[in-house]
């Protein structure tokens, strides 16, 4: 069900948003300083995603359906962009802007219209070397995402795998198996929040269509991504809080707290989304709130 007047659209507002997703028979994001384990808790076993995996989502479906170019990418150095940008700019960069010892702020303007990530997350622009860098500075961008965390504590079981195929001749001659090991959860309902801040939205510039795509991106973040690590991963919940006043009509924690995720009486071990029941409030919202839901279930 999607609003008809798109107000998640407009970056003149401010936005909150409950995001549910889950895994089934996959690592969602592994920690590699626990043997590319999946993320845990270790107080509580709940598992954990990070923001810059579900960040890193988003800026992979945008580069891919949008085409929209990505700064925090693996293709090329961050200070070639940079440098790519700067001669972009007139007038040039005069020698004291390149010597970086202060930030170049059309520089970091330029960066932010070039670039779909910097314009929306923000990003650390004041990277190289001491005595010969381009400093953008830094720019706080609108949307953030807290860490995901699963509804109930998860199983993260490490498998062993083999494979037929053999590296070297002396195990081929051997006829040795190689091993390896395959760290899964068996299933995992996890909720994350974000927020949209309008104000740093418009330092960075960011547009209608800037939103539009994110708000696509959001919906279909595991569509494209699949890999047999990961399992089967799906969008179950994506639920946008729209303030009328950009300044907020309402505290995000409470209108997060409209949002009810929990397992069903009778599964004591949920291994599937229709084991768990989601409610959200949507009667009586604060004066000035809409409520959007882009994705059920």
């Amino acid at each position: 069900m999607q609003s008809a007047t798109k107000v998640h659209y407009d970056p003149k507002k401010r936005h909150e948003f409950v995001f549910l997703f889950d895994v089934q028979d996959g690592n969602p994001n592994g920690d590699p300083d626990a043997g590319n384990l999946p993320r845990v808790d270790p107080e509580t076993m709940n598992g954990l995603v990070t923001d810059v995996c579900l960040k890193r989502k988003v800026r992979d479906y945008v580069q891919m359906v949008r085409d929209l170019p990505i700064f925090i990418q693996s293709e090329a150095a961050l200070n070639t962009l940079k440098e790519q940008t700067a001669e972009k700019l007139g007038p040039p960069l005069t020698e004291e802007e390149r010597k970086g010892k202060r930030s170049i702020p059309r520089l970091r303007a330029q960066l932010c219209v070039d670039y779909y990530d910097i314009r929306m997350f923000g990003a650390v622009l004041s990277t190289g070397e001491k005595e010969d860098r381009l400093n953008a500075g830094q720019v706080r961008g609108p949307v953030q995402f807290t860490f995901a965390r699963s509804i109930d504590p998860i199983l993260s079981l490490d498998l062993s795998i083999t494979r037929k195929a053999r590296t070297t001749e002396e195990r081929m001659e051997t006829g040795e198996t190689e091993m390896g090991r395959k760290p899964i959860v068996p299933y995992g309902l996890y909720q994350a929040h974000g927020f949209f801040n309008p104000f740093f939205a418009e330092m960075t510039g960011v547009t209608e269509e800037d939103l539009e795509a994110f708000w696509e991106a959001m919906e279909h973040l595991f569509d494209l991504d699949r890999s047999a690590a990961r399992g089967e991963m799906a969008v179950r919940g994506l639920y946008v809080f729209s303030h009328e006043d950009a300044k907020g009509n309402a505290p995000a924690h409470k209108l997060f707290e409209r949002v009810h995720v929990k397992k069903s009486d009778d599964v004591e071990t949920p291994r599937k989304f229709s084991d768990y029941e989601v409610r959200v409030d949507k009667e009586g919202l604060p004066k000035g709130v809409t409520l959007t839901e882009l994705t059920t279930g």
